[in-house]
């Protein structure tokens, strides 16, 4: 088996178990890109937000899933992370988008350029 990288456009599709393997990699990759800025949230919101653990989950999570915050900030400094998280939290939704389906969008691509070329 290859290392868990791509094919080069020249080689042949990468057998299922393979390409298994990489949705495999990209889905442990994002989930971990996910459980990492979610702590990153509640640490900020329990700490500079004085928030409870629960509360803090609640808004981190509800931001990291693109729905807003729950709970409006008092103070200057959890206003600051507050927005700074949220504009973060919008990245990290499309990064983790874009590793969960590249392997998927890769074997597309890749399959329709070897039919082109076998033409």
């Amino acid at each position: 088996m290859r290392a868990l990288g791509f094919e080069h456009k020249h080689a042949p599709l990468a057998p299922k178990a393979e390409f298994r393997a990489r949705i495999a990699v990209a889905t442990m990759a994002s989930l971990a890109l996910i459980v990492v800025t979610l702590g990153i949230g509640m640490a900020g919101y329990h700490w500079i937000g004085h928030l409870a653990w629960l509360d803090a989950f609640h808004q981190a999570a509800l931001l990291l899933s693109g729905m807003g915050p729950v709970v409006n900030m008092e103070s200057a400094a959890s206003k600051v992370f507050d927005g700074v998280y949220a504009l973060f939290c919008g990245i990290i939704l499309v990064a983790a988008t874009a590793i969960l389906f590249a392997p998927v969008i890769h074997r597309l691509l890749h399959r329709f350029h070897l039919e082109d070329a076998g033409k």
